[in-house]
């Protein structure tokens, strides 16, 4: 009896060490890359505050936040192949959401755009939560691509809502300039 009992705190010792070895997986250059380009490229001097891609093409209205947040759906992918968590590739398509929902808003949106920087974070979430090493990185679970697609699809029909609500505030806007004169 007693030996079952240190049977069984020698195997929670292990796990518990296996959980403290929680180790950071080293991603593909391109993710780095990418996520460079866009939340990181470019310092402001004296200051120190770096902003990328994302920023400045968040200025271009209609379209500049809705291809920044196309761009960032590879990362998202990027997540499927490397096997992390279903709840973290929620929380990586999350990061995507809220930076397309606030970068959008004009004026304050592009303000918010230069710290939100939600491609450095899904990069940093895969490497803290991928349970396969880039190289074994080259394919992912069915039922993982589904997921994500399903993801991709909420926020895909987020942009169209919101290029929806866009032209019918503007049509709005029109038809009241319109009546007063």
């Amino acid at each position: 009896m007693k030996e079952l009992a240190l049977e069984e705190k020698s195997k929670l010792e292990r796990r518990g060490a296996a959980v403290a070895e929680r180790r950071t997986v080293e991603v593909e250059q391109s993710l780095e890359q990418l996520s460079r380009w866009m939340d990181g490229l470019f310092r402001i001097p004296g200051v120190g505050w770096r902003f990328g891609l994302d920023a400045l093409v968040g200025f271009i209205p209609g379209i500049g936040d809705t291809a920044t947040a196309l761009v960032s759906f590879y990362i998202l992918a990027a997540g499927v192949r490397y096997r992390v968590p279903k709840i973290t590739l929620l929380r990586m398509g999350f990061n995507i959401g809220i930076d397309y929902l606030l970068g959008a808003v004009p004026v304050v949106g592009d303000l918010f755009d230069f710290a939100w920087k939600a491609n450095q974070m899904n990069v940093e979430l895969l490497r803290q939560r991928a349970t396969v090493s880039a190289d074994e990185a080259r394919k992912g679970r069915v039922g993982d691509w589904l997921f994500v697609g399903l993801i991709i699809l909420v926020l895909l029909a987020l942009l169209g809502g919101s290029i929806a609500l866009s032209f019918y505030l503007l049509t709005l806007l029109f038809g009241q300039l319109s009546a007063l004169s």
